[in-house]
């Protein structure tokens, strides 16, 4: 039996078809573009979302045939879209990184209390949130606001478009920063407070369950036959963590693409100033009853790639030439020991723990005797301090990681999976399957009809462990330089 995973993220979409041990049967990918507004905003087009996404799905109907138990998606997180009665969006999508909400989460944190609000909803104010992209939508565009019959996060725009069922999943629904975790449910007290309607909101449910059935309009749309479930999924961070393997507290995903993120599950809630001071949120795991956080660094693989644009010309042109990868060219010359370098990787901000907009990035150690190939590693092992500077903020916040598995583009890299293994001090796994947030999606629908007893069935069945890599002897070595590059922002913030 087919199941479908769709791994819907913010400048590409995934579609892929597996069968019940996780191989995969049939894969399709499209891109779509960020709109980059006068203003300094990050909009999309949601409709253009929704028809690359029809695209996957048709190419790999045609390539699969049916029947297909289920299909369930795994999304961006905190965008925000104002749609019609049919799902269909009025305006443009509000991205996550949409940073226009800032003085609007300012506001509300100098209002109602940042740890006020983070204690009641896991989220502390900031212009990432849906919350508040929700409340810019209604200031900066009242009738657009005032015409929405909802407004909904790319879970529920999947799904309502699918299914017509106005639905949202946990995960996201516990991202907003209007929803009371403890009371498992859209916070009345904060709606009230920030102006939201609840009745622009969708119902709430866990991740994991039939919502409805693919109806006549989008099994047009993209193959699917009439009357096949839908499931709901989950927030993009929370379906790869499954789709990793984690189902249970103290295994960390390291995911490496654009950003780097480090996410984890936990048993019980964290509400606290730790967690607060970090910026680490507090949301709902696809799995119950666990919960959710992560770090995050800004930069991960588009400072490599900035790296080869700006200064690795000469080994970019090489690659040209020999179609050899750009990357492989790049690390060619680099010393098998510690660089001895530092850069801190601020280029657009940092992000947890300090989360300071205004930082910004540095090269630290240049002598003339200093490659361009030095500068990569330095780069890598620099991406890879700051991944442990959240490693031990999650620790002194009592979640303990004694696993790392790493996923994403990084994951390709031997060198800096070994940097990764001796930097954090343990052992770092690969999986077989590149494609965690699609699969976790996969599982997530597997289950639901009953092709997997249960989500944690489905990791048993599909999750595959590739490669263990060990902390090497450069261990102490890296050891001492972490302990200076934890000083280097202090230092550099002044300037």
């Amino acid at each position: 039996m087919t199941i479908i995973g769709l791994d819907v993220g913010t400048t590409g979409c995934k579609a892929i078809a597996f069968n019940p041990d996780g191989a995969v049967l049939a894969r399709a990918y499209r891109e779509y573009d960020i709109i980059h507004t006068a203003d300094g905003g990050s909009e999309q087009d949601a409709e253009a979302v929704y028809r690359a996404t029809c695209a996957c799905l048709t190419e790999i109907t045609a390539a699969v045939p049916a029947p297909y138990a289920a299909i369930a998606a795994s999304v961006q997180g905190d965008a925000i879209i104002p749609v019609d009665e049919d799902f269909r969006a009025i305006g443009n999508t509000y991205l996550g990184m949409d940073m226009r909400p800032a003085p609007i989460a300012e506001e509300i944190a100098t209002r109602h209390g940042s740890f006020e609000m983070f204690s009641q909803t896991g989220m502390r104010p900031h212009a990432m949130n849906s919350g508040v992209k929700m409340v810019q939508l209604a200031r900066s565009s009242p009738d657009l606001s005032g015409r929405a019959v909802r407004i909904v996060t790319y879970a529920d725009f999947i799904t309502g478009r699918l299914t017509g069922e106005a639905t949202i999943d946990r995960t996201m629904a516990s991202r907003t920063m209007v929803y009371d975790v403890a009371a498992d449910d859209w916070s009345t007290v904060v709606l009230k407070e920030l102006g939201i309607d609840r009745a622009l909101l969708s119902r709430v449910v866990g991740s994991g369950l039939v919502v409805g059935e693919v109806r006549p309009n989008a099994s047009r749309e993209t193959g699917i036959p009439v009357g096949t479930p839908v499931v709901s999924g989950g927030h993009d961070q929370c379906c790869a963590a499954l789709g990793a393997g984690v189902v249970r507290p103290g295994i960390g995903v390291a995911s490496t693409g654009t950003a780097e993120v480090l996410s984890t599950a936990f048993a019980e809630p964290r509400l606290d100033r730790a967690m607060h001071d970090a910026y680490f949120p507090c949301y709902r795991h696809v799995l119950d009853p666990l919960y959710f956080t992560f770090s995050l660094n800004h930069v991960g693989g588009i400072l490599l790639k900035w790296f080869r644009d700006t200064i690795a010309t000469e080994e970019k042109a090489e690659a040209g030439r020999s179609g050899a990868d750009a990357y492989d060219v790049i690390f060619r010359a680099a010393p098998g020991a510690p660089t001895g370098m530092f850069v801190l990787p601020h280029f657009n901000g940092s992000g947890t723990p300090m989360c300071d907009p205004a930082s910004r990035g540095a090269i630290v150690g240049l002598t003339l005797a200093t490659g361009r190939a030095e500068i990569a590693k330095a780069i890598i092992e620099s991406l890879t301090f700051e991944l442990k500077l959240n490693v031990e903020t999650m620790k002194s916040a009592g979640i303990v990681l004694d696993e790392i598995r790493a996923v994403g583009g990084g994951a390709r890299s031997a060198m800096w999976l070994a940097i990764k293994a001796s930097v954090l001090g343990v052992p770092v796994a690969t999986l077989e399957s590149p494609d965690a947030a699609a699969l976790g999606a996969a599982i997530l629908a597997g289950s639901a009809v009953g092709v997997y007893a249960s989500p944690e069935d489905g990791v048993a069945a599909t999750v595959r462990i590739g490669r263990m890599i060990e902390p090497g002897p450069d261990s102490a070595e890296y050891a001492a330089l972490y302990e200076r590059y934890t000083t280097l922002y202090e230092r550099l913030k002044g300037l």
